[in-house]
């Protein structure tokens, strides 16, 4: 009875354990999100999703109006196309746009929606043309190791003044009082002009 009742035990547990690991999955896939309201899907064009899967979220202030239905790449422009099935409780102006987030630093990827200003709505088919790509974290690692090292460079030029043939550095030595070699030849001559102008009086 005691050996039957352990096993009953035992089994319950690895039952448990199995759901919570299927639970998981799902959330991790996004598939625990149900959505039978009816929809309306919408285009927008991206240059980088990053890591943005299908059924992530479409959110907008925060609040979840719609779900990523398919994610396809474009071999014409090159870029990366993402349906959104929209809510169709919740229509957006023609002019909203569309930027891929992420939840917290290592977060999940979901699409953040800001609506325009126009008075004509989104309609199924339609196109947001204003998006914003994913920040990719390994692109902005190389970007701050690149200028980091440019600065480096700079830094290590000397700012010295051009050296004189033979090594020593070229010094412009004046004598107190005096401004320049043309000045002092010019004094000179004044004074020597001076002493014989006295000489010829005396």
């Amino acid at each position: 009875m005691d050996r039957k009742l352990t096993d009953l035990w035992v089994g319950l547990f690895v039952i448990a354990g199995l759901a919570a690991v299927l639970v998981l999955a799902l959330k991790a896939g996004n598939l625990l999100a149900f959505n039978f309201s009816e929809t309306y899907q919408v285009l927008a064009k991206f240059d980088n999703i990053g890591g943005l899967k299908v059924r992530a979220p479409v959110k907008s202030a925060g609040v979840v109006v719609g779900r990523v239905a398919k994610v396809g790449f474009d071999d014409q422009t090159y870029e990366a196309v993402v349906t959104l099935a929209m809510d169709r409780r919740y229509a957006f102006p023609k002019d909203s746009s569309a930027k891929i987030l992420t939840s917290g630093l290592l977060g999940e990827q979901y699409i953040g929606l800001e609506p325009g200003g126009d008075s004509d709505k989104l309609a199924a088919g339609g196109r947001i043309k204003s998006t914003q790509s994913a920040i990719v974290l390994e692109n902005l690692i190389s970007q701050f190791l690149f200028s980091k090292a440019a600065e480096g460079k700079n830094d290590t030029k000397p700012d010295a003044a051009p050296a004189a043939p033979g090594g020593a550095p070229s010094l412009d030595l004046k004598l107190p009082g005096s401004t320049g070699s043309t000045d002092s030849k010019a004094d000179n001559k004044s004074n020597m002009t001076q002493s014989e102008s006295k000489k010829g009086g005396k």
